[in-house]
């Protein structure tokens, strides 16, 4: 970030101050480099600019010179893995002036998933899940099962508040139709909810179960080494 102040003078006798402060983020782009069933995907780049002016009255009052005061910006570690990032540049065009802009994070924190055991693609679904519908409070991760996905860390277990009310059953349709839309880049798999399967292939319905909770299963893409950056 750059500070500059310089002097121009305005009239006689009065000297016009502006001020023009300056910072610019631009994220090294990261691949993905997790292993597994999961097509690898990583783009990340984001800008910000803050401009503001302000002036000042009399030339005796006013500092003289030019000053310029470095600051550091941060920036994401460039050994991490990026599991999945788009980015949205916003051209300067559109930027109205004198105005006020900041870089909002797209990483996404940690939900209520517990995420030890789970792979990096069902650890990428459970976050996004618990980010996109707050009302979540409880997700279900590994644990023991005659079937593989809950022990292998390839399947979570999103449980519904008022599962059998009706605004219990609009949030856990909601979440079934999010995993879909979403289904390539979370490596869906499958998920049940309310005795129905579905496939990014389509669904079906049969005695499922799953009344209380969705269940969402991933191909999983590997299990995490610690490096991993989860983008939104």
């Amino acid at each position: 970030m750059l500070l500059v102040v310089s002097q121009q003078a305005v009239g006689s006798g009065r000297r016009k101050w502006s001020v023009l402060v300056l910072s610019a983020l631009a994220p090294a782009a990261l691949i993905f480099g997790g292993g597994g069933d999961a097509d690898p995907s990583a783009d990340a780049a984001s800008t910000a600019l803050l401009a503001a002016q302000a002036t000042a009255g009399d030339e005796h009052d006013a500092p003289r010179g030019i000053g310029v005061v470095p600051t550091p910006v941060a920036v994401p570690d460039g050994s991490r893995t990026i599991v999945q990032a788009s980015a949205v540049v916003s051209p300067m065009s559109q930027m109205p002036a004198a105005a006020r802009w900041r870089v909002v994070s797209r990483t996404l924190p940690v939900g209520p998933a517990p995420e030890q055991g789970l792979q990096v693609r069902t650890i990428l679904a459970a976050r996004s899940v618990s980010a996109a519908f707050p009302e979540i409070s409880q997700i279900g991760g590994v644990r023991p099962d005659a079937l593989r996905w809950h022990p292998n860390g390839l399947a979570v277990d999103v449980m519904i508040p008022n599962p059998n009310s009706e605004a219990g059953i609009a949030l856990g349709d909601a979440i079934v139709a999010y995993v879909l839309q979403n289904a390539e880049r979370f490596a869906m798999q499958d998920a049940i909810w309310r005795g129905v399967y579905y496939t990014p292939a389509g669904q079906r319905s049969g005695a499922y179960g799953h009344y209380d909770h969705v269940h969402i299963t991933t191909t999983g893409g590997g299990y995490p080494s610690g490096n991993e950056l989860y983008l939104r």
